[in-house]
């Protein structure tokens, strides 16, 4: 065997040379035979043999031994070793030219060397777009989509391509989701339908294509699957609802293709996707609630799903997972409820629906996604003075507030939580809320809140904690102090980088403390009068006007 593949090599090279067809051919016949019973030795010979070199040539379009040629490179290329040989063989530019040829043998062994060679290697992957392979294998896909071999090649290709951020804008210029489309629709097999939809998942990340997806009629190809298989138990089937449940939902990310699926609230697929949510099947449900928070992205489609009783829909759904209950389903259902409560008309209509009430049967919660789902809608809910009070002087929800202030692992649930205290105190302006929060622990975690990266966030802290000191400051006094506000504000006064907003609450905050006996003599200590008179000549005229009535107040008090 070893004998007889020497010998082939050493023929290979002379015929590669002469071009001898029949001797060619026959000499690749015997590697074909030698890689199939054992493909690693073999191409370790080729290798050493250095008739790599000699195929770039051999990779002819009239040639009729040009597809076997292709064949042995796809079959070496599936050694990690032989890529890069391979490579510098100079094979790739004549594998891509082939691409071109009409012979299906050729187009099919063709697009398993490159496949074979490219493979898991993102800059040779790139090469091959920078090539121009993507419109190419598009136009074979439309042209031999009866060939099963060859669709599948290039099914393969557009998944390994489409991994890749610089293949979208290629993609997205030819007619990749009309060719998918018609291709899904022929299919019945399992297997098939997965390719494809392998390949759609990634390439429906980008908007443009998910806009022509949508054009080309996937959703109703998808609606169609939900609706066949949503009471099977076999496995396949439960694997395909998910699929093209979550690729429906994919689909609502891009902000056209959703507008052109909600039709105004009237359209088939919302109305579709609607029923859902009721469904007795868990990923339903979470189809449903996810793309209703897809549906709730801007204020009309908003307002129109809360006059139309989604709200209640949503309820009913949380409900149903209250205990025990599905966590992705709960996290979903609040997303799109936290969404559903931006626009400032929907607020009063969802309080009095009792949203609130519902939402708070989850604090005891410890799954921090749902915290964080559950945090955003109650603070998205509170803007009314009334709501405010009521939920500020919720023992339970305070004290978990408190608890998840110090979330340290999950920084969303922790922000999330500062910014909820905060604006039970700025909406509620209740000396009852103040009392709730100071007796709770809460008011060293609106201190530190003032420090955070996030200027909005300093900003809310700021604006409650002015509103305790005018309000409550004798019971929140030791507190305050055992913070070190004083010494914060003084640091955030004194930086150059603090925004104008930070200065100008900062100094409303000092005024304030000064009904306290213990802080006022920290102010004076601090000696605040250079770092404030300094600010007199501040660009923002806001910031310089509060620094003269700081400055008067602090002269007067001394």
């Amino acid at each position: 065997m070893a004998d007889n593949l020497s010998e082939t090599l050493k023929k290979l090279k002379i015929t590669a040379v002469d071009k001898t067809e029949d001797s060619l051919e026959g000499c690749l016949d015997c590697l074909l035979q030698a890689l199939a019973q054992n493909n690693m030795e073999t191409s370790e010979k080729i290798q050493g043999s250095g008739i790599l070199q000699l195929f770039a040539n051999l990779l002819a379009p009239q040639s009729s031994c040009t597809a076997k040629v292709a064949n042995v490179i796809a079959e070496v290329a599936k050694n990690e070793f032989m890529r890069i040989p391979c490579v510098d063989a100079g094979l790739i530019s004549p594998l891509v030219q082939l691409l071109n040829s009409k012979d299906q043998e050729v187009l099919l062994q063709t697009g398993r060397a490159l496949g074979n060679i490219c493979y898991d290697s993102h800059s040779l992957q790139a090469q091959l777009i920078n090539m121009g392979v993507i419109p190419t294998l598009v136009k074979l896909l439309g042209i031999h989509c009866q060939n099963a071999a060859l669709t599948e090649m290039c099914l393969v290709a557009f998944g390994n391509l489409a991994e890749l951020e610089s293949s979208k804008e290629q993609f997205a210029s030819t007619n990749i989701a009309e060719e998918l489309v018609k291709l899904f629709k022929k299919q019945t097999e399992h297997d098939k339908r997965e390719m494809i939809f392998e390949v759609l998942a990634p390439l429906a990340e980008n908007d443009a294509i998910k806009l022509q997806l949508v054009e080309a009629g996937l959703v109703e190809c998808l609606l169609e699957i939900v609706q066949q298989k949503v009471d099977s138990d076999k496995e396949d089937d439960t694997a395909e609802l998910k699929t093209a449940s979550d690729l429906m939902v994919l689909l609502l990310l891009g902000d056209e293709s959703m507008q052109k699926l909600f039709e105004g609230g009237k359209g088939n697929v919302f109305q579709r996707v609607l029923s859902w949510i009721p469904s007795n099947n868990h990923q339903l449900q979470l189809a449903g609630a996810l793309a209703i928070a897809n549906f709730a992205r801007n204020d009309g489609n908003c307002i129109h799903m809360v006059d139309n009783g989604i709200v209640e829909k949503l309820m009913d759904l949380l409900d149903r997972h209250v205990e025990d209950g599905n966590v992705t389903v709960q996290h979903a259902a609040l997303s799109a409820l936290r969404n559903l409560a931006i626009p400032v008309v929907n607020k009063a209509k969802m309080l009095s629906a009792g949203v609130t009430e519902a939402v708070l049967k989850f604090l005891k919660s410890e799954m921090p996604p749902v915290q964080f789902k559950l945090l955003g809608t109650l603070r998205m809910l509170i803007d009314a003075q009334e709501a405010a009070e009521q939920l500020g002087r919720n023992v339970k929800l305070v004290e978990r507030l408190v608890e998840w202030c110090e979330a340290r692992d999950h920084a969303g649930v922790m922000g999330e939580s500062n910014r909820l205290l905060s604006a039970l105190i700025r909406h509620s302006k209740s000396k009852d809320v103040i009392k709730t929060i100071v007796q709770s622990g809460g008011i060293k975690h609106l201190v530190t809140m003032a420090t955070s990266e996030h200027v909005i966030m300093q900003n809310e802290a700021l604006v409650a904690l002015a509103l305790i000191a005018a309000l409550e400051l004798g019971t929140a006094e030791k507190d305050l102090e055992s913070a070190k506000l004083v010494q914060i504000l003084h640091r955030l006064l004194a930086d150059e980088r603090s925004a104008p907003e930070i200065k100008y609450n900062s100094m409303v905050l000092i005024c304030a403390l000064m009904g306290s006996e213990s802080l006022h003599k920290e102010v004076q200590d601090l000696a605040f009068l250079d770092v404030v008179s300094k600010l007199r000549g501040h660009e923002n005229k806001s910031v310089a006007q509060q620094a003269s009535l700081t400055e008067q107040r602090l002269t007067v008090e001394s």
